[in-house]
Parts: structure tokens; sequence; C-alpha cells
């Protein structure tokens, strides 16, 4: 265990590092938006490393293959969509209100959000850890759920970000998205998001393997922050103060995060 929590150690400093890299570059862009594909693709990487680098007693199976594939599939995309929709676009409306809340004092208080960001990966990755290095012969029942959790997770939150791009590129200004997800869920994404974490417990679970309990660590985490700090609450504070009366009826009618059908008619 020690050559794990080694390996660990050296991804956490790796983390911050990069964090550090995202601050400069959004002082340097004057585009918050990057720091969400730099610290998607930060934690992948630092996921795959956890999974696949070899240690002394401790083996590279195929289940730490596996599941580093599956780690690069979900930051890959989620890099390249963060990226492809900052590229030549207008800031999030998140940081563009941290921008504006915090006036003067935003690049001190941004490297600090960043340091918390770098935290959230630390805390992630260790649930990446413990999944691929499961001693457990692979692959069993569990880990094809894993396998088949994340790559649907991978695949819903696609499909939703799709949804609101084609949506966006069509729709009048200040209008609401009810097309597809959106129409059950005021955040799709960040529902499969959440949901993507779920697979990292069924391939560190086992009775022989006490440290893969903490791979609940990871959805446990990721639905908290963005349920309640750094995802609905921001997004939805912004869309109030733009979209008013309209979004407070959205909000009465469709679920915040698990897909439901709608409760209430829409308005007229």
């Amino acid at each position: 265990m020690t050559w794990l929590w080694a390996l660990f150690g050296c991804v956490a400093l790796g983390l911050v590092l990069v964090m550090c890299g995202a601050w400069a570059v959004q002082r340097q862009t004057g585009n918050a938006g990057w720091v969400d594909a730099i610290w998607s693709a930060g934690t992948g990487l630092g996921g795959m490393l956890c999974a696949v680098v070899p240690l002394p007693g401790h083996p590279v199976g195929l289940r730490a293959y596996v599941v580093a594939a599956l780690a690069i599939l979900w930051s890959g995309r989620l890099a390249w969509h963060s990226a492809s929709r900052t590229a030549g676009h207008p800031e999030d409306v998140r940081y563009a209100g941290f921008r504006r809340d915090w006036g003067a004092g935003f690049q001190r208080r941004m490297f600090w959000f960043l340091m918390i960001q770098a935290a959230a990966a630390i805390l992630l990755t260790l649930s990446i850890l413990v999944a691929a290095r499961n001693p457990a012969p692979a692959l069993r029942l569990a880990d094809w759920a894993g396998i088949a959790v994340l790559v649907v997770a991978v695949a819903g939150e696609a499909v939703a970000d799709a949804q609101m791009r084609r949506f966006r590129a069509t729709a009048a200004k200040g209008a609401i998205c009810e097309t597809g997800l959106w129409g059950w869920s005021r955040h799709p994404n960040y529902f499969f998001e959440c949901l993507g974490w779920c697979a990292y417990p069924c391939f560190a679970i086992d009775p022989a393997w006490w440290p893969g309990w903490l791979a609940l660590t990871g959805p446990v985490f990721m639905t908290w922050l963005l349920r309640y700090v750094s995802g609905v609450p921001p997004l939805e504070a912004a869309m109030l103060a733009s979209r008013g009366d309209a979004f407070r009826d959205y909000q009465r009618r469709v679920s915040a995060l698990i897909p439901l059908p709608p409760t209430r008619r829409k308005n007229p």
C-alpha cells in the first residue's frame, strides 16, 4: 500500500501544478472557461497514471487498463466539449458572474477557487486509483457493470450537450431549452457526470479489498459539488437574473438533476 499512496501523492502534486497552469492561462486569455477544459484533461491524465504506472507488488492487470481507458474516454470528451465551448465564445456565465461579483479581487480569489478544484480532482482520482488497483480477478460481473455505467454516462452527457448546442444555434435570445433531456432535467449533463463516477465503485468494491470502499467518495463528492456548490447554484442564479419568471416556471416544472417527467404544464 505504501507505493500506492506514494503514487497518489505524486499525482496530487501534479494536479495542483496543472491548476496553477490553468490559473495562468485564464489570466493571460481573459477567459476563465479554459479552466474547465484543463481540469478535465488533468483529472483524466492523473487518473490514468494512478491506474497504469507499474509499482512493486502491484502488477498492472486488465482491470487497470480498462479503468484507465474509461477515465481517458470521459476526460477527453469533456475536455474537448469545454474547449470548443470556450474558443471564440464569450466567457461562461458562471465565471462571468464571479468576475463581476469579485471585482478587483477576481484573480486572487480565482487562484484559490482553482486550488479547491485541484483538491476536487485529487479526491476523484482516488476513486480511479482504488478501482484500477483492486487485486480481484478481472473481469467480474461488477466490472462489466462499471463499464456499462460509464459508457452510458458519457453518451448521455454527450447527447445532452449536443441538444443544448443545437438549441443555442437556432433559439431566440433569452429562450430556455426544453429540448429532449432538458425537458426532463434542468441539468441532464450534470446528472450524467455524477452517474459516470458511480462506475468506479463497481470496479473497486470487493470484500477482500477494503480500500475499494474509498471509491464511493467519487460519486458522493461529485453529486454534492455539482448540485450544491459549483454547478447548479451559480448557473441557476445567472439564469434567474437573465430570464426571470420564465426560468422560475421552468424550475417549478422540471427536476433539477435526475431526469423525471415534468410535473406541471408550461405556462402560456
